[in-house]
């Protein structure tokens, strides 16, 4: 949905994952009294040493101090060379490993509860989704109130399409009831996030049948509209969102675009005035006015919002393209030439 969709799905939830790598929450085992067998002394050292490498936030270290051990021989020493890999940002090698490992845990034993979580964890983050749902709902009786282990399990309910399941785990999430208004809305944000449109409108559609006051819903579902070049009923939906919350400054810059798509410059003018005197400091209503004043032939007025929003968001192609056609419009070559040379280079950074 413009640049607020997230452009791959998969990898929203798997960066939004990213966010918590360092933080699995599950108690860190013990050093000794947890073997099957007894261990020698230089194994439970490097054991121990190891996990406080990983709780230091040095994997790399661990990994290379671990993989002097035999791994193959020995499931503890396997189960926290996967954890490390997981720390360290491999989920590949940390499949492989603990996949190995888990089955050869003691099964009540808090290392086979993290080699699951962690095991859960790392299919999310390599995106195979269906896998690490199994493994996720199976930590998810020991840590009920794991709000991060809530989340991916919505993430990766969401994204298999399980609706029900998702908004249960984003309202543990989230702190609210499964069944609630608040619940639905939140899932319908999180479900748009990932791209899945038909699931998020049937959430906020639900959410605003409980409450039809709900602040978002009507913006998220005229998002949706608006995505879809259904651009009337998505203004409708805007102006609703508008008479709950007259501050949205987001909903008046959609109001604009939908206004400057349909070439009504003077309202658009209007409503993506009125978003900047909300919050200044977001370049889209720049970049939109800079159009609007130059189809209306205010061309100064137009320089001054590409400007703005150039120096708001130097990254941005749009704005510098625009801000080029402008100045080569005013005969101003050499400066239009150098933002044309922004604007291609900043188009070739898109992946």
């Amino acid at each position: 949905m413009d640049s607020v969709r997230v452009a791959d799905a998969a990898r929203a939830g798997v960066a939004a994952a990213l966010i918590w790598i360092g933080a699995v929450s599950v108690q860190t085992p013990p050093a000794a009294n947890t073997a099957a067998s007894p261990q020698p002394e230089t194994v439970e050292a490097t054991l121990a040493d190891a996990r406080k490498l990983i709780d230091a936030g040095q994997p790399r270290a661990a990994i290379e101090k671990l993989q002097k051990l035999d791994a193959r021989g020995n499931p503890r020493v396997a189960e926290l060379l996967g954890v490390a890999y997981y720390h360290a940002g491999d989920p590949a090698h940390a499949i492989e490993t603990l996949t190995a490992a888990v089955t050869l845990l003691e099964p009540e034993s808090s290392e086979r509860r993290e080699a699951v979580q962690v095991l859960g964890l790392s299919h999310y983050l390599a995106g195979h989704l269906a896998e690490a749902i199994p493994y996720l709902e199976a930590v998810r009786p020991f840590a009920p109130d794991d709000i991060k282990l809530a989340y991916a399990l919505g993430m990766a309910y969401a994204q298999t399409r399980q609706a029900d399941k998702a908004r249960e785990s984003f309202a543990l999430t989230f702190r609210v009831p499964p069944t609630s208004a608040a619940a639905h809305l939140i899932a319908g944000q999180m479900m748009n996030r990932l791209e899945l449109e038909d699931l998020a409108e049937a959430e906020l559609k639900a959410a605003l049948q409980q409450d039809p006051k709900l602040p978002e819903a009507h913006y998220l579902l005229g998002q949706i509209a608006i995505f879809r070049s259904r651009l009337d009923e998505g203004l409708a939906l805007m102006r609703e969102e508008l008479a709950i919350n007259p501050a949205h400054a987001m909903a008046l810059y959609r109001v604009g675009d939908i206004y400057s798509r349909q070439l009504k410059w003077d309202e658009s003018i209007a409503a993506l005035q009125q978003s900047l005197w909300i919050n200044p400091y977001f370049s889209g209503p720049y970049i939109l006015l800079g159009k609007a004043y130059s189809r209306t032939n205010r061309l100064d007025a137009a320089e001054e919002m590409l400007r703005r929003a150039v120096e708001y968001d130097p990254n941005n192609k749009t704005a510098h393209y625009l801000l080029a056609q402008l100045l080569q419009q005013t005969g101003r070559v050499e400066e239009a030439k150098r933002e044309f040379a922004i604007a291609e280079r900043l188009q070739g950074d898109v992946k």
